[in-house]
């Protein structure tokens, strides 16, 4: 007879307990050892039942292929752009700045350039021609419309000025005084309007002062302005029509070429250089005097731009130092510019004494809560005792102990 695999075990029943608590856990150690024991017995192991609910789970033969792969965003920061196609590029840049519905894009289009190092020594008079263009624009670089263009294309064009040579630097700072420095001067900042003035102040006090010539040549350039075009032609034509004659004549005294095989040729040579070195040096100081002339043009129209915001309350105080600077320093103007700086110093001063008086530009009272303050408590007597008891109490040194 064969043997009875369920010998020993206990009966089934119909809902057993869930094993929650260590209790149950302790009640069913015995059984859980009769099942074992029950199973050594046996030949073959129980079979472990499976629900027929799960699913088997699909077998990846390549796990790495099944991840997805992770993605990586890099971002192209240079252009890969031959010298040919970047002065093509600078040159339509050029042509469309001087529009003013163009020029925010243009200008983006030059920052992107400078950003991006194409702006080198070989292609730095393309770049000076966009920036030339974008100043001969009929639209002010200090106009609303482009202001904040103009601000952002002349301050990232400071960073490549090392690529120009001297007489470009020297226009390139003259332009940055009026597109940077000046449109500071609108801001709504104060730190910001503080920072252009103290800068303003800075290159009146580095200016040398104004020589005769300096008036001379002011009266001059008046009077060359109200020549017309014509009249220069007439100028060019002659100017030109003097070489041939020259060369005629000495041909005339030379007519066999002579001259050339005289042993002073040597001589003549050190006159030539001498003469290259005076036209240098005398350009040289053309460009310093012109420099000069265009600085201090822009530095009058930053005095102006800034007076014309001395309604705004906080701005006072920095005009009235800044307008005082200009008119310290008065003499490293021309006669022109010292006239318009005297004036504008007694508009101020104007203003200041009505400030004073409590009214403002318009008439109307003018006065800040220090300044009511400070007149309400000029005539009012307070007693230095007021505070601990003045009409002679003694709750104050009680309450002090």
């Amino acid at each position: 007879m064969a043997e009875n695999l369920f010998e020993g075990l206990p009966p089934p029943s119909a809902n057993p307990p869930p094993p929650s608590s260590s209790s149950s856990i302790e009640q069913q150690e015995p059984q859980l050892h009769s099942k074992t024991a029950a199973s050594a017995h046996c030949d073959a192991p129980i079979p472990v039942l499976k629900s027929a609910l799960k699913r088997p789970k699909p077998v990846q033969s390549n796990p790495e292929a099944a991840a997805p792969a992770e993605k990586k965003l890099r971002f192209k920061t240079t252009t890969d752009a031959s010298e040919k196609q970047v002065i093509e590029a600078m040159q339509k840049i050029a042509l469309h700045i001087k529009t003013p519905g163009k020029f925010g894009k243009a200008s983006k289009l030059a920052i992107q350039l400078i950003q991006a190092g194409s702006v080198k020594p070989e292609t730095s008079d393309h770049f000076f021609a966009i920036l030339e263009a974008a100043m001969s624009s009929s639209t002010s670089c200090t106009d609303p419309s482009v202001r904040g263009e103009y601000h952002a294309l002349f301050s990232v064009a400071n960073d490549v000025s090392e690529c120009l040579n001297k007489k470009q630097k020297n226009q390139l700072t003259t332009w940055t005084i009026m597109a940077v420095v000046a449109n500071d001067l609108f801001t709504d900042d104060s730190f910001v309007f503080s920072k252009a003035s103290g800068r303003i102040k800075e290159i009146i006090s580095n200016l040398p002062v104004a020589t005769e010539d300096d008036d001379l040549e002011e009266a001059a350039t008046l009077e060359n302005e109200t020549k017309t075009a014509t009249e220069d032609g007439q100028i060019k034509s002659d100017k030109s029509s003097a070489v041939p004659l020259e060369e005629t004549s000495k041909q005339e005294f030379d007519p066999f070429g002579l001259d050339a095989l005289i042993p002073n040729t040597a001589k003549k040579g050190e006159k030539t250089k001498g003469k290259k070195e005076a036209g240098t040096k005398i350009k040289e100081e053309e460009e310093t005097k012109r420099f000069l002339k265009s600085q201090r043009e822009a530095l009058i129209t930053s005095l102006e731009i800034a007076a014309r915001r001395y309604k705004t309350a906080w701005c006072q105080t920095v005009i009235d130092i800044l307008v005082k600077h200009a008119f310290d320093n008065v003499a490293k103007f021309t006669s022109r510019q010292r006239d318009a700086i005297e004036k504008l110093w007694a508009s101020i001063r104007e203003q200041q004494m009505r400030r004073k008086q409590g009214k403002s530009v318009t008439g109307k009272l003018d006065v800040n809560a220090f300044e009511w303050l400070q007149q309400k408590y000029a005539g009012e007597k307070i007693s230095i005792r007021h505070a601990v008891g003045g009409s002679g109490e003694r709750r104050a040194q009680q309450w002090l102990g």
